[in-house]
């Protein structure tokens, strides 16, 4: 059994890999992933940010998952909806990218949590999902953005859940993409998902190298897991969310099954559910083109006042 795990490990090392390399080998003449950032603080963290799209147009915030950086967003979303109006403002979550980084915690530590979620106990993180919501809305802070749209995928679609909840001045609408309440009665990630999110801390140093290289850094792995489990079920904060929200799931998702993203559209008053045929938990570039032209249509239901649209000084 242990030889199957560790070849199912391998094959999504190599997904991934390839997935990130195909994506970062696509060029494009609007937004840079290697641009330059600014950075705020939020406290003792230091979070770094760019913003792509016109100064006076509505502005979206835009937060990417687990051990991801800015960088890992596929161009086309970005460039996508900077065509259709918008002002898009990206940031590395704490301990990826340019934003500083927390103390590291080991693989040892992270498989003890993980054990202990298993048996129901209480696990720890360095940092909660509560904390990366507020060093998002640093961002908008730093910016004069009164509110915004607020979109994320995966573990950045908790985060921005988390703001619509905790700071829901701050959210004109929400878009959760591949993202979950985390209830305890929805499907677990496959066993080969588990771990391998859990066996990535392993990585050699040529490929955690290539992997940093395209945005994706495994060493916030132990840090950023632990605070979605330490968040445990959100369902009843999820349920108070009032901002106009659209929900996205891939119908071949094995990490967060489209059962976690339909819980999360039925647990929010008046949300809109779609599913993606042939999407897993990833961004297919055959996908992007429609899944941007769903976003802009939800975004343009809901527009702003043109008094809170703020222009980046």
């Amino acid at each position: 059994m242990s030889h199957i795990i560790k070849s199912a490990v391998r094959s999504i090392r190599v997904t991934l890999v390839l997935s990130l390399l195909a994506q970062a080998g696509i060029a494009f003449a609007g937004y840079d992933p290697n641009g330059p950032m600014s950075t705020t603080r939020n406290g003792d963290v230091e979070i770094a940010y760019s913003v792509v799209g016109d100064a006076g147009a509505e502005p979206i915030l835009i937060v990417m998952g687990l051990a991801a950086s800015h960088r890992v967003w596929n161009p086309a979303i970005i460039d996508g909806l900077v065509d259709g109006g918008y002002r898009v403002v990206l940031l590395d979550n704490r301990d990826v990218g340019q934003s500083s980084r927390i103390e590291g915690r080991g693989k040892l530590w992270l498989g003890w949590q993980l054990l202990k979620d298993q048996f129901g106990w209480k696990v720890n993180s360095p940092y909660t999902l509560q904390d990366m919501a507020a060093d998002a809305v640093s961002v908008l802070d730093a910016l004069n953005i009164e509110r915004a749209h607020v979109i994320g995928a995966s573990m950045g679609g908790m985060i921005s859940q988390v703001i619509a909840y905790d700071h829901p001045e701050r959210a004109q609408s929400l878009v959760s993409i591949m993202s979950t309440t985390w209830a305890p009665h929805l499907p677990p990630p496959g066993k080969a998902q588990q771990q391998g999110i859990a066996d990535m801390n392993d990585s050699s140093g040529d490929e955690t190298e290539r992997l940093e290289q395209l945005g994706f850094y495994t060493s916030a792995l132990p840090n950023q897991v632990t605070a979605i489990l330490n968040a445990g079920d959100r369902t009843e904060r999820v349920a108070q969310i009032t901002a106009p929200t659209l929900v996205l799931h891939g119908a071949e998702d094995k990490l967060l099954t489209v059962e976690h993203g339909r819980h999360t559209a039925e647990t929010i008053v008046g949300a809109k559910f779609k599913v993606y045929d042939d999407m897993g938990h990833n961004l297919p570039d055959d996908i992007v083109p429609i899944m941007v032209g769903d976003m802009l249509g939800h975004l343009r239901s809901h527009p702003m006042d043109a008094s809170r649209t703020a222009k980046v000084e």
